[in-house]
């Protein structure tokens, strides 16, 4: 069991140093990793040579019986195919006894969605009479144009933006740059915002690059920002939740609905693996199997 511990710091070294994993990233691995391990230790296996992947299907099989959520029984399994692919490139174990297994997927919550009318709904709602307002519009706009997580879209600067082509650059987890196009909406919306209202929420603040700002011209802050969202959610008269990521969730699959690729869509939300942007075609084929139903005669 002292092995298998050593490997599992390796491994969250590796995350930390090599690949620049995010704190929360590297947490949840190592409280995942450690739990696998007791299981590994409760069920007599002390080497991971003698791992199958009959025992990792029962260890999966277990958290679901325990009534652990769907998305923290996929992060599990991430971890775990993570550390064995990890081992195998250390050559600790030739084989990757989770390699094969795509039970984790039937398991992961579908993302909450918003349908293309719906996000209309909400982008239509700032009466662009305030300052404030017109800067929710660029946000909410540019949320939606890009597929940005809202912590990247609060940590954006003015010179994060390529005006000339309409780009911008982003930082995403594990520091990874990314070049997402603004699209000719968003960048109206943007540039408007940057020009009359952006100065006057500075308020006379001068040296500062931040993009969006609250009202004493200071970063808005995530919670301010999804407090915005749910206000206009609220007045377009939704009663879906609105969850931190629901714009992002919709942009990704309104872009394959239209027929974009996996990989290009994979490349713009700043996915490492392309199976965690894989979720979004299950939406499509759900969306594709309600149209079915709906206007098929025999649907």
């Amino acid at each position: 069991m002292h092995m298998i511990d050593k490997l599992i710091g390796d491994y969250i070294n590796f995350l930390l140093i090599e690949k620049r994993a995010s704190y929360n990233t590297v947490d949840g691995y190592n409280r995942d990793l450690r739990r696998y391990a007791k299981y590994l230790c409760r069920i007599g296996i002390e080497n991971l040579q003698d791992v199958s992947s009959e025992h990792v299907v029962s260890y999966l099989e277990e958290l679901k019986k325990s009534n652990i959520t769907p998305n923290t029984i996929n992060r599990g399994f991430a971890s775990i195919r993570g550390f064995y692919k990890f081992l195998i490139r250390e050559k600790t174990l030739n084989e990757n006894p989770a390699a094969n297994i795509e039970l984790a997927k039937v398991w992961m919550r579908l993302p909450d969605t918003l349908s293309k009318e719906e996000v209309a709904q909400i982008l239509s709602q700032p009466d662009l009479k305030s300052f404030p307002s017109l800067r929710d519009k660029a946000m909410l706009e540019l949320l939606y144009a890009t597929g940005l997580r809202v912590s990247e879209l609060i940590s954006l600067t003015v010179s994060n933006i390529n005006w000339q082509v309409g780009y911008l650059q982003t930082m995403g987890k594990g520091n990874k740059e990314r070049i997402i196009p603004i699209g000719s909406i968003a960048y109206k919306w943007l540039t408007k915002y940057v020009d009359e209202a952006r100065p006057h929420l500075l308020r006379g603040k001068t040296g500062t690059d931040i993009l969006f700002t609250n009202r004493s011209g200071k970063r808005l802050s995530r919670q301010g920002f999804w407090k915005i969202v749910r206000q206009y959610a609220c007045k377009a008269g939704l009663r879906k939740k609105i969850h931190p990521h629901t714009l992002r969730h919709s942009f990704a699959s309104h872009l394959l609905e239209g027929g974009a690729d996996l990989r290009s869509v994979q490349v713009m939300l700043g996915h490492a693996d392309i199976s965690t942007t894989q979720i979004y075609t299950h939406i499509a084929r759900e969306k594709l199997k309600e149209i079915h139903r709906k206007y098929h005669p025999r649907g």
